[in-house]
């Protein structure tokens, strides 16, 4: 597979690409917030498997829509999808509820930069120095951010030491469904690659699911929980993943991936509408390294 999956760096980038970039950004911020709200109705790994079986109609749709993929093909997307889902989200769930919430989205943000090395890595894309300083200086902010400025705050919490080894492998889990997801969807397409890579990750949820409501007693949901679980199930997984990966397909993975960073903004600033959470000079300064780190990782050099 060569660099040619995705757009060229000298090609024109699509302002809709861009647009949808943007609309995808506020969708998946607001997802830690809502599954927030969530988790007040619903153990961690049972919130999981509830969001993917929401979306689990929509990919069958999808897959019923397209030609059977080939054995081999499949046994591909099956891998990705138990990486990706079944370990990846699980080990997220759980991590989230385990570490304190500055440590998850300080190694959450490490997602964008693993897929940026692993798409240069596999897809053979350049990245400049500058990119990279870009990729650093935007997770700066993210830490700055999430920390209050503070480095206690990550001492503070430094005995979780299994949510943060579950967070790495969610970061690094995410990372690689997203690159090896960019490759089938090349030879297979977009929505196939989705729909049979979540309906596989979402078989292997339903044992951690079964295991967790066998020793957890389920409450009622409320209307809040049952909203949580639908925006999470078909705006953030299935809305977001095929735009993602069309994304993935029109875009240069630094600028793709380095506008992720825009994400824990997002998701912060909702955190602060809808939990009372503080929002003052240090996140001021947080938010413009962000931006700042996403102007040079999106820089091209010109002639």
């Amino acid at each position: 597979m060569t660099a040619a999956t995705f757009v060229a760096e000298k090609q024109p980038i699509p302002v809709m690409s861009l647009v949808a970039l943007a609309v995808l950004i506020v969708v998946w911020g607001l997802s830690i917030p809502v599954t927030k709200l969530g988790l007040a109705d619903f153990p961690p790994m049972t919130l999981t498997t509830l969001r993917y079986l929401a979306a689990a109609p929509f990919f069958v749709w999808f897959a019923l829509r397209a030609p059977l993929p080939p054995l081999r093909a499949l046994i591909a997307m099956a891998a990705i999808g138990i990486v990706g889902i079944g370990i990846g989200q699980v080990s997220q769930a759980v991590g989230v509820n385990l570490t304190a919430a500055s440590v998850a989205t300080v190694i959450g943000a490490t997602i964008p930069i693993l897929v940026v090395l692993l798409a240069a890595l596999r897809l053979g894309q350049r990245i400049r120095g500058i990119h990279i300083l870009g990729l650093l200086v935007a997770i700066g902010g993210v830490g700055v951010i999430a920390t209050g400025g503070r480095l206690s705050a990550l001492a503070e919490a430094g005995g979780a030491l299994l949510g943060d080894g579950l967070m790495v492998v969610s970061a690094v889990s995410v990372a690689l469904y997203y690159v090896l997801s960019t490759e089938l969807a090349a030879r297979h397409g977009v929505l196939t690659v989705a729909a049979w890579g979540s309906l596989f990750g979402t078989a292997a949820l339903l044992p951690f699911a079964a295991w967790e409501l066998a020793t957890t007693p389920l409450l009622p949901p409320t209307a809040t929980g049952i909203a949580s679980v639908l925006y999470l199930g078909i705006f953030v997984t299935v809305a977001g993943v095929v735009v993602w990966l069309n994304l993935m397909r029109s875009l240069p993975a630094r600028i793709a991936a380095g506008s992720q960073y825009l994400q824990p903004l997002v998701g912060i600033v909702a955190s602060a509408w809808l939990f009372g959470d503080a929002i003052g000079a240090t996140f001021l300064a947080g938010a413009g390294l962000v931006l700042a780190g996403i102007a040079l990782t999106a820089w091209t050099p010109r002639r």
